[in-house]
């Protein structure tokens, strides 16, 4: 699994009651930043969980990307949370919808780097939007030692991919590694279309697309022993 803490021990918890054994292997490594001051603002947008953990609490209404990262804004007490379908796109269409420009400006609260197509679609939409950076990630510098023997042994079955970024840093990892041939036996689930573009390069058993961007419909697809 190659989805970065914390967020891959609760998928690890959810592969392992379907009765299949998790290997992690953090593609990312995620980390909050210093969040400056914001003027008023009529919602905030959250394209991601990490996001969701990393903005300070406040009583500004909340758009999520999903029902996942909805529920992580309501845990950290977030009180007014609505959500979207589960990607960017769907987030910016909910609050076209329903947001009125004129009303105020929006906050979009995302990854160092991340954001850029929700932040176009809704300024194109009319919207003044103001972006924070609230965390960062960094690629991560090796596999770790327990997913390379699993790998080696060929104990890995499938893999679960989260991200364009993501999958393209474990591509990177397996080739650096000389493992990339091993992935003939895997299949590689993508949580979207793109995912599923990035891993093409390598000769996967499979790649299959989960018919949602959601983790459970990822989950659905793994083959039970």
């Amino acid at each position: 699994m190659t989805r970065p803490e914390p967020g891959a021990a609760e998928t690890a918890r959810r592969v392992f009651a379907l009765g299949l054994e998790p290997v992690l292997a953090p593609a990312l490594v995620l980390r909050s930043l210093p969040v400056a001051p914001f003027p008023p603002v009529q919602a905030v947008l959250l394209p991601s969980r990490a996001s969701a953990r990393a903005l300070p609490l406040s009583d500004t209404p909340i758009w999520a990307v999903g029902e996942a990262t909805a529920e992580e804004a309501r845990r950290r007490g977030f009180r007014q949370v609505r959500a979207a379908d589960g990607d960017a796109a769907s987030l910016a269409a909910a609050v076209a919808a329903t947001l009125d420009p004129a009303a105020g400006p929006l906050l979009l609260a995302s990854g160092r780097g991340y954001g850029r197509d929700l932040l176009a679609a809704l300024r194109g939409a009319g919207f003044r939007v103001i972006r924070r950076a609230v965390y960062a990630a960094g690629d991560a510098d090796a596999l770790p030692e327990e997913a390379r023997a699993a790998l080696t042994s060929g104990r890995v079955g499938q893999a679960l991919f989260f991200s364009p970024r993501s999958a393209s840093c474990i591509l990177r990892l397996l080739e650096g590694a000389g493992l990339a041939s091993r992935v003939a036996g895997i299949s590689a689930i993508a949580i979207s279309p793109r995912v599923a573009a990035v891993l093409s390069p390598l000769p996967w058993r499979e790649v299959l697309v989960a018919p949602r961007p959601h983790q459970d419909p990822m989950l659905e697809l793994l083959r039970r022993p």
